[in-house]
């Protein structure tokens, strides 16, 4: 089985997504035929490019990976003398990924990478975790070389980013503490500086994926005076006899991705970029891409597990029918998969807004522009940063969320063998059920994203979404997205005019959850326009809306927080 040719709608995303600007953009307008014989020389050649290397990556995830599942979950990975020893299950899936020279997807191919957009390793991330939502840690952990790429200086880039490619080492970012999951601003860990320029850390990172990798990326505080953000900075190190695991947690799922406690003794180091922008530069531009991938992550899941309970569905049969003709199960199943292609629409929109603003920044860093360009560049540039901090979190947030309800509900669909170690459903809701956790938990997603819409950013991207020619059938339903951009509209302006905070922090979540609502809704109507099974979809998504619309506006408006002001007595604190 190949998880890229099999998913119908993971190629529909892809046959209609416009990416030759950003293809341009990444291949520098193709210059760079001559000098690396793998380079494409048109948009046709890279598109050609990036299947070759899906399906490459889907037969892995169904031949290798998806058959070793079930031993990767049960046998562990292990701590020996301090470091991590992968399990053998764990070292196969990523040999394979070594010799299909996949390990350094996005770096660039003066170092030996691929040069892929952040579209289609998103991709990848989601083909790679509907085999093994652990192995994908691992995998996806190559972006550090891309940090490393991006921030450090050449003779790091020049050490360390052939080794990445090669596949010989591997990475993990090392930015959790004890007191600093969601507030990274409060990080204790201490770096100081030698006189020779390198530095030396100290102290203990928590909740590290992969921490027993050959390199580490290290938020810590180089500037003790100074305790907020504006106080840390970047590292790498190298992971060796200074930097011992000292754990590894025992979790619910996600089992072939080890996540450890780590110790920093006196541990060399050298600085990423500048100091002092470790969190607000450069750890922020990586989270949008961790959520990104989070996105990813959980939608593969998903798929994963809706595979499992379609085929149970339609053999399974009770008095006389397979389940799947009973009315509840069928309309569970189908929205279980309205579910997901509402996160794959989603996923795929952020990452091309990703990829619209690394490309916008990397034409704006080439020479020879024009005064008119570089200014209308330099307006772009920080509509995408925005819309792209934005659209991360929700897609974070929503495709976490559903990833849970629907591994939830295959495991029903399942019955009683949905809860047996027998089928893999409650394995894939194990590893769902850290989605919505890592890399900011959903209420800090939601939180997040609520200011972006607060401010006025998502109104606008609606705006252009809805100057698409949209025809009879399209136009009607856009009409109903347009009710509820108005009632969205009323409720944020309602909001914005109180002056409590926590109230409005308390009804962040209804916002939120219509803005997706909205957007998803239009991502659907722009892929009916090429498709009349995404018509029918859409109809289908759009039309359940309209009561959902008028139940948060209302909930909003009722502006009741007794749960905050009856809070102490409700949880017996007094």
């Amino acid at each position: 089985m190949n998880f890229f040719t099999e998913n119908e709608d993971l190629k529909f995303i892809l046959e209609t997504a416009d990416l030759s600007y950003i293809i341009k953009m990444y291949e520098n307008n193709f210059r760079e035929g001559d000098a690396c014989d793998y380079a494409p020389n048109s948009i046709e050649d890279a598109i050609e490019n990036y299947n070759r290397v899906l399906e490459v990556a889907g037969d892995i995830s169904g031949r290798i990976i998806a058959p070793l599942s079930e031993s990767i979950d049960t046998e562990p990975n292990y701590l020996q003398d301090g470091r991590v020893i992968y399990s053998q299950p764990v070292q196969k899936c990523l040999k394979a990924f070594c010799q299909a020279e996949l390990m350094a997807c996005t770096i660039s191919r003066e170092y030996g990478g691929l040069n892929l957009p952040n579209f289609i390793f998103t991709m990848l991330v989601e083909i790679i975790s509907q085999a093994d939502a652990g192995i994908q840690n691992i995998f996806g952990l190559q972006g550090i070389g891309t940090v490393i790429e991006t921030f450090a200086d050449h003779k790091l880039k020049e050490k360390y980013l052939p080794l990445f490619a090669s596949g010989k080492i591997t990475g993990a970012m090392a930015l959790t503490e004890d007191e600093a999951g969601s507030d990274l601003q409060n990080i204790k860990l201490r770096a100081e500086e030698n006189p020779d320029g390198t530095w030396r850390l100290n102290g203990v990172k928590r909740f590290i994926t992969n921490g027993g990798a050959d390199i580490l990326l290290v938020l810590a505080r180089s500037e003790p005076e100074i305790k907020d953000g504006l106080g840390l900075s970047l590292f790498l190190c190298e992971g060796g006899s200074s930097v011992s695991v000292r754990r590894l947690e025992d979790k619910l799922g996600i089992h072939s991705s080890p996540t450890c406690e780590l110790c920093f003794n006196e541990t060399p180091a050298y600085l990423i970029g500048e100091r002092q922008r470790g969190l607000v530069t450069y750890v922020l531009a990586l989270l949008n891409g961790a959520r990104l991938a989070t996105a990813a992550q959980s939608t593969g899941i998903a798929q994963a597990a809706f595979n499992e309970a379609l085929a149970y569905a339609q053999v399974r049969k009770q008095f006389g029918r397979r389940i799947e003709a009973f009315a509840p199960v069928a309309e569970m199943i189908t929205k279980m998969k309205v579910a997901i292609e509402a996160s794959r629409a989603l996923t795929y929109e952020t990452a091309k807004v990703m990829d619209m603003s690394a490309a916008t920044v990397k034409r704006l860093n080439s020479e020879n522009i024009e005064s008119t360009e570089k200014k209308q560049l330099r307006r772009n540039s920080k509509r995408f940063e925005r819309l792209a901090m934005l659209l991360s979190s929700l897609a974070k947030y929503y495709c976490s969320e559903m990833s849970i309800r629907v591994t939830r509900d295959a495991m029903q669909v399942l019955g009683g063998s949905g809860y047996m170690k027998d089928y893999p459903v409650e394995k894939y809701y194990r590893d769902a059920r850290i989605t919505n956790i890592y890399e900011g938990t959903s209420q800090m997603q939601i939180l997040s994203a609520f200011r972006g819409i607060l401010s006025g950013t998502m109104e606008k991207y609606f705006h252009e979404l809805s100057c698409f020619d949209f025809p009879g059938q399209q136009s009607a339903l856009e009409k109903k997205l347009q009710r509820g951009r108005k009632l969205l509209s009323q409720s944020v302006d309602f909001l914005n005019n109180r002056k409590d905070s926590q109230a409005v922090e308390l009804y962040s979540r209804q916002v939120v959850d219509m803005a997706t609502e909205i957007l998803i809704g239009y991502l659907f109507l722009k892929q009916s326009l090429r498709s009349s099974r995404k018509l029918k979809i859409a109809k289908m998504y759009i039309n359940d809306l309209g009561p959902v619309f008028k139940m948060r506006a209302s909930y909003i408006k009722k502006a009741d927080t007794a749960c905050l002001k009856n809070y102490a007595l409700i949880v017996n604190r007094i």
